[in-house]
């Protein structure tokens, strides 16, 4: 039970449910605890709880953008105001989009193109330790 309490924590941000669902599995599959989320104002409101309750996200992975609501490219500002050492993900579909290839000057740790596989989470999930 001990290494339970040690799983890396992950949260991911996605506004389809499908997508976020299967993410969320492989995440699972891989031994991560993972939260989901639909948009930034929740992504930001739990990072901040669990932050300031002594049980942080190892990483978040939010979509690059949300109809109607916080996407990454506003939430990551707040996450890393709050955890300038915070570790997020832009992940889109439109991979040839800016964020998505200077992700880093955006505040970004990585990006990961979707539709993403188990590889490419494990990948990048790894690569941020």
């Amino acid at each position: 039970m001990a290494s339970e309490s040690r799983k890396l924590k992950i949260l991911i941000m996605d506004d389809e449910e499908i997508v976020g669902d299967i993410a969320k599995q492989m995440l699972v599959y891989l031994g991560y605890d993972v939260a989901l989320v639909k948009d930034g104002k929740e992504a930001l409101s739990l990072y901040k709880s669990r932050l300031s309750g002594g049980d942080p996200f190892h990483a978040v992975i939010m979509d690059l953008t949300i109809p109607g609501g916080m996407g990454g490219k506003e939430t990551v500002g707040e996450i890393l105001a709050i955890d300038p050492d915070a570790k997020v993900v832009v992940s889109s579909g439109y991979s040839n989009d800016p964020i998505m290839v200077q992700c880093k000057e955006y505040g970004f740790s990585a990006a990961i193109a979707k539709p993403f596989d188990l590889q490419s989470l494990k990948k990048i999930i790894e690569s941020l330790r």
